[in-house]
């Protein structure tokens, strides 16, 4: 029988992050291997996540980070069951470090399949599923480029935003910044005009043309009518169109200028829990 010292438990917790008991109980079931404790846990969590698979998982911690270029950026969701877990700080250090490799690749499942210590990101999630003892899943994975990124993380990690500017000006940080806080808070369908899909612009003309109707407006008016409402609906949910929320004076779009007559907004990207 292999000796099991608080040492050996201890290092075996920081590799996987798991709890005292579960690590010394997998140390002493490997006799002392450490690969096979690892493995042990492993195996436990994908014991737990098939029997939490039909769960689900709308909490956990919505992240953001930009590379030290400011020419790239990510935005994931680490999901989990409860809030409890989500706001704990473990679990959002993992979904931070989840997110800074993810700055590394173009997609999910190249991230996934990615090495994290020793482990694919896959068989980390698993092995995290064990530790915890609920469903745990990357829900979304979204990648922004551009001359200039930005990012925003909502209060408690619950939105996650990033922002493309045309230019690397005096100020962009900032500008980035604020307008990714636009998009986390008034959660825009698209950059502008032209990047709002024509079947929503179809139906959001009948639903117009519906309630003119409805308020006994003569039938060759409606189409003028209804383009009027359409200009409203591209006001309210464009993020350059918006009125910009810390100036309701002026649009997104003018507030970028404001700071650089010749910046705009090339993209974002926004992720949220829920």
């Amino acid at each position: 029988m292999a000796t099991i010292t608080a040492a050996d438990v201890n290092k075996l917790r920081t590799i996987t992050g798991a709890g005292m008991m579960d690590c010394k109980k997998a140390l002493v079931e490997s006799e002392g291997d450490f690969d096979l404790a690892i493995e042990n846990l492993r195996k436990k969590g994908q014991k737990v996540a098939a029997n939490r698979s039909d769960r689900e998982s709308t909490e956990g911690a919505a992240i953001a980070v930009v590379n030290a270029e400011n020419t790239a950026g990510v935005v994931i969701t680490l999901n989990c069951e409860t809030d409890f877990v989500g706001k704990n700080e473990s679990f959002v250090k993992l979904a931070t470090e989840l997110a800074n490799q993810a700055l590394k690749f173009n997609t999910k499942e190249e991230l996934l399949a990615s090495d994290f210590n020793g482990m694919t990101v896959a068989d980390k999630l698993i092995e995290q599923t064990g530790v915890i003892g609920e469903k745990i899943e990357i829900a979304s994975f979204e990648r922004l480029e551009g001359a200039f990124i930005g990012s925003y993380i909502h209060a408690g990690n619950k939105i996650a935003t990033l922002t493309a500017l045309s230019s690397k000006v005096d100020g962009a940080e900032e500008v980035a910044r604020n307008v990714s806080m636009q998009a986390a808070a008034m959660n825009p369908i698209a950059l502008n005009e032209a990047g709002v899909d024509a079947s929503i612009i179809e139906k959001e003309i009948e639903i117009a043309k519906d309630l003119l109707r409805a308020e006994g407006k003569p039938e060759a008016m409606l189409d003028n009518i209804a383009k009027g409402k359409i200009q409203r609906f591209y006001k309210d949910n464009t993020l350059v169109n918006q009125d910009y929320i810390k100036d309701g004076s002026m649009s997104v779009a003018a507030y970028v200028k404001s700071v650089d007559a010749g910046l705009t907004v090339t993209g974002f990207k926004r992720v949220a829990l829920g």
